[in-house]
C-alpha cells in the first residue's frame, strides 16, 4: 500500500507534534508537493540548520513507502500518490531520507558519511506527529532537524498559496 511501511521500526528518536487549522487531505497534498520539490536539490548546510561541518554542501533524496520498499519522489511517484489521495485519506504516511553530505574543497566535494533516516507522519484531525527514527549515519542533521525542516519547507511552500499552516505543540 502506498504510502506505509510494513517494517517501520519500534524504537523512535524522536517524535514532534504539529496542530494545523487546515482539512488532513490539503496537509498531505502540501507535505508530499513540498518533498518533491526539494528532494534532490543542493543545500548549503548554512540553508538548512545550523552547520555541523563548514564548506559543506547536502542533498536530501526522499523516498515514499509502498509495502516493503521505497520509491523515489519523482513527478511519477507525486502523480500517484495524489491519485491516491483524491480517493482515501492516508492516516499514515511513512518516508526514507538518505541524506548525502559532501566537503568543498577548492572547487572539488569530496563526500562524507550520510546520513539514513525513516520518518512516519501520524495524521489525527487537527494533529499531526512526526516520528523520526535515525537508522545510521554520523547525524550531521538531527532527528529534530529533520522534522523542522520538512515542517518549514511545507509551511514556506503553502505559505506562498494561503493554505497551510502547521505549528508546533508546545511541550505540556
Amino acid at each position: 500500500m502506498i504510502g506505509l511501511s510494513e517494517k517501520f521500526p519500534e524504537n523512535i528518536h524522536r517524535i514532534e507534534r504539529f496542530e494545523t487549522t487546515v482539512p488532513t487531505k490539503k496537509v498531505q497534498k502540501e507535505i508530499i508537493l513540498s518533498l518533491a520539490k526539494f528532494n534532490c536539490k543542493t543545500f548549503s548546510f548554512e540553508e538548512i540548520t545550523y552547520p555541523t561541518i563548514p564548506n559543506c554542501k547536502i542533498i536530501f533524496e526522499i523516498g515514499l513507502a509502498e509495502s516493503k520498499t521505497f520509491n523515489y519522489i519523482d513527478e511519477e511517484e507525486k502523480n500517484r500518490f495524489l491519485k491516491t489521495l483524491r480517493k482515501e485519506i492516508f492516516k499514515v504516511i511513512d518516508l526514507f531520507f538518505a541524506i548525502r553530505y559532501y566537503r568543498i574543497n577548492q572547487k572539488k566535494s569530496s563526500p562524507l558519511n550520510f546520513d539514513y533516516y525513516l520518518m512516519r507522519i501520524i495524521f489525527e484531525k487537527k494533529l499531526i506527529e512526526f516520528r523520526v527514527f535515525h537508522e545510521r549515519g554520523p547525524r550531521y542533521i538531527s532527528p529534530e532537524d529533520l522534522s523542522s525542516i520538512i515542517i518549514n519547507e511545507t509551511n514556506r511552500n503553502s505559505v506562498k498559496k494561503g493554505k497551510v499552516i502547521l505549528k508546533k505543540l508546545r511541550a505540556s
